[in-house]
């Protein structure tokens, strides 16, 4: 369990780096999302950012920052595989997985998805941008990272509980 704890700390504050660079992260999309005659349908998927760094990706920075997101879904995806083993579950914890996973699929669509407060992620964004074209893809990592803190608190509980009752 601590090593889960410690993990997801790391993560943490790769996030809020990545977090401090929204902007570099949305103008690098629009670059590529140009780049690849893609400017009308919204950036829906995790594979599709993939897709814009590897193929239509010629600035240094943008790959940067889009290689930052993608590395960033992959170390919570291989977490989610960790949580998995550290913890028998049980159908909150469990609830908490699916969700993580299902969030992380490279193909999952994603459009749907608005991080809401206490993130402003989507705050940030111009009405169009939020609504549009980049709202779900800004809000996956946020959502993710709050279902396996709650997972880690509900963990850290049901061990307590089951050490000392009562």
């Amino acid at each position: 369990m601590n090593e889960v704890v410690e993990t997801l700390k790391k993560i943490e504050e790769k996030y809020k780096l990545f977090q401090q660079q929204q902007f570099t992260f949305i103008r690098a999309l629009e670059r590529t999302r140009e780049e690849a005659h893609d400017m009308i349908r919204p950036v829906s998927s995790i594979v599709q950012v993939q897709c814009y760094k590897d193929h239509h990706c010629y600035n240094s920075t943008d790959r940067r920052i889009l290689n930052m997101f993608v590395s960033l879904c992959n170390e919570l995806r291989c977490l989610c595989q960790r949580m998995e083993t550290v913890h028998a579950g049980d159908s909150v914890t469990n609830g908490l997985l699916e969700k993580c996973k299902l969030l992380l699929n490279d193909s999952n669509d994603l459009t749907a998805l608005r991080a809401t407060y206490p993130h402003g992620v989507v705050n940030h964004l111009s009405l169009e941008e939020a609504q549009h074209r980049y709202g779900g893809v800004v809000s996956v990592l946020p959502i993710v990272l709050d279902s396996m803190r709650d997972w880690v608190t509900h963990s850290k509980l049901k061990v307590l509980y089951i050490v000392s009752p009562g």
